[in-house]
């Protein structure tokens, strides 16, 4: 990925912003109704911790093949990498901001709530920002090597369809 295409965290924020309202937006209709607080299940921040560990698994394999060289890495599964990492950035915001709304609402009680009701919110608002910390670290592993299209290298642009090696054969003429 070229240096001037990252998104701003400003997107990362705004998801985290919205997760939260969207918890505290549940939890107080449902108080209102009398009902008992949402309680994610503790399999969803096991879920998010596993797509974590996918994504940083994946941009180590894609670091070790950048160090091999040019020719080692295949841009699909290096574009599929960076929309994973995008995706996960953003689902990581909006659930890990999801499960802090839904925390959030339990301050204001007089009565504290049980463990049991505020841990897996609390997992959740942790592993949220786990997968997006991973998420950040997988588009990272995703830039281009300094020099690969740096124009103060010294490399020309190469001509539409041309390769590594055609670039190379038209530089020896």
């Amino acid at each position: 990925m070229p240096r001037g295409e990252r998104p701003g965290l400003g997107a990362l924020a705004a998801a985290a912003i919205m997760g939260a309202a969207a918890g505290l937006l549940v939890q107080f209709a449902l108080s209102n109704r009398g009902q008992s607080p949402m309680v994610p299940p503790l399999s969803l921040p096991l879920t998010l911790v596993l797509v974590a560990a996918v994504l940083i698994v994946f941009a180590l394999r894609l670091r070790r093949a950048l160090k091999k060289g040019p020719g080692a890495v295949n841009p699909f599964q290096a574009v599929r990498l960076l929309a994973a990492s995008r995706a996960g950035q953003l689902v990581g915001g909006l659930l890990g901001g999801f499960g802090g709304g839904l925390a959030l609402s339990l301050l204001g009680r007089s009565v504290p709530a049980p463990t049991a009701t505020w841990l897996p919110m609390l997992l959740t608002l942790v592993a949220g920002a786990v997968l997006t910390g991973c998420a950040l670290y997988a588009e990272h592993c995703c830039r281009l090597p300094p020099g690969d299209d740096d124009p103060e290298s010294g490399g020309a642009d190469p001509a539409p369809g041309q390769g590594a090696a055609d670039q190379a054969a038209f530089r020896e003429r």
